[in-house]
Formats: C-alpha cells, sequence, structure tokens
C-alpha cells in the first residue's frame, strides 16, 4: 500500500522541493515505504523516468532540476514480496504514465503484467483502446468491471497522466482505513497537488471523496 504524488503546475517548480515533502510523508506513513520509489516528470518537453530500489528519503533528491509536471510514488510492497526495481513505479507506455495504491483480493482479470498494479494499468489501457472514448470513460469503465471481478477491494487509488495532454485522471476508493487512503489535493491559480497525505505543517489541503473518478 504505496502513497502517490502528482505536481502539475504552470510556473516551473524545484523537484526536490515537492519530492522532500513526499519523502517525509512516506518515511512517517503508518505502513512501510520503503520497497524502492520513482517519479516522472517532463524536462523540455520531454518526459524523464527514475526508479530506485532504495527509499525515498534515502535518495538524492537534490539530483533533480526543474519541472512543471511530476509524479512520483513510494512503493510498499504486498507480503514485502517482488522487490525489484522492476516492479517499482511509475509504470509507463507511449502515451500514459500511471502510479497506484490499493490491495485487491481475489482478482479474475485476463491481462499480462508482472504485479497486480501492473496489470491494473494494462487493463485500463486496454479498454481505453478499444470501447472507451476516451481515458476518463476508460477508467470509468475499468474501476466498474474490476470492483465485480474483485472478491473484495480494500483499496483502488490510481492516478494517470496523458504524456501529450498533461491531463490527470484519478480514480478513488476504499472500504477501510479512511484516515490512510483518503487523497488529498491543493488547487490554486497555478495549479494542483495530489497526494496521499497533505504536506506536514502546510495549510490549504482538502479531501477527495472516496469513489471519485475524476479529469483535471
Amino acid at each position: 500500500m504505496c502513497r502517490l504524488l502528482l505536481v502539475r503546475t504552470e510556473n516551473e517548480f524545484k523537484i526536490s522541493k515537492h519530492l522532500s515533502s513526499f519523502a517525509d510523508i512516506s518515511k512517517n506513513s503508518k505502513e512501510f515505504q520503503g520497497h524502492g520509489w520513482g517519479c516522472s516528470y517532463l524536462n523540455n518537453g520531454k518526459w524523464n523516468t527514475y526508479r530506485n530500489i532504495q527509499p525515498i528519503w534515502e535518495d538524492n533528491l537534490e539530483q533533480f532540476n526543474t519541472t512543471n509536471l511530476l509524479i512520483g510514488h513510494a512503493r510498499s510492497a504486498f507480503k514485502d514480496e517482488g522487490i525489484v526495481i522492476e516492479n517499482n513505479m511509475p509504470f509507463e507506455d507511449d502515451k500514459y504514465i500511471f502510479i497506484f495504491n490499493g490491495e485487491l483480493h481475489g482478482v479474475k482479470l485476463n491481462v499480462e503484467g508482472r504485479i497486480g498494479a501492473e496489470k491494473i494499468f494494462n487493463f485500463i489501457r486496454r479498454m481505453e483502446q478499444g470501447s472507451a472514448a476516451n481515458m476518463l470513460e476508460a477508467l470509468q469503465k475499468s474501476v466498474e468491471i474490476i470492483k465485480n471481478r474483485s472478491r473484495y477491494i480494500k483499496s483502488m487509488n490510481i492516478i494517470i497522466v496523458d504524456k501529450e495532454t498533461n491531463n490527470i485522471y484519478l480514480s478513488t476508493m476504499f472500504n477501510e482505513d479512511e484516515d490512510y487512503f483518503t487523497m488529498h489535493y491543493k488547487e490554486n491559480e497555478n495549479g494542483i497537488i495530489i497526494c496521499s497525505d497533505s504536506y506536514q505543517n502546510e495549510e490549504g489541503w482538502t479531501k477527495i471523496e472516496n469513489n471519485t473518478i475524476k479529469q483535471f
């Protein structure tokens, strides 16, 4: 059960500023978030992705420059299994970037993937490439199907970024532990931050309602 971060602004910001706040959230989480981490960010119109198997709070976050769009993920591996850098998010293809936080049981999806999160990403992409008119519709349809094909969903939080348009797609749902799984956001005229928790000692954050599926 991981931690998620998305920052999109009009003006460029220093990446380490947000990653440092995200590292504090991950380090102080009641669940261990130290099974590696990763981020993707725009630089001069091109996407860059970084992954590291060590905890985010032990990495050198000053290595990153500036951007106006950042997506980050700190991993808590299910049952402490599959701790290899290939399983670190963000996952991506030629069009989308994907991060996930959740725990599902008894899921019946006929789709490829090394771990559950990758299978969910591939399933959403297959839906988007098939009958869905756009990613928002694909996400809505996919979430509904996954609900119906799962024995039980403890939580399923998803953030997807369109590499071409910079649109953000969010889905959040949980059936347990509201304090832990509720997503938060902060929005103003310069942009938006979405995170698994509000930054420490920072006001202006709003909780995202459970069972929200939305485009930003």
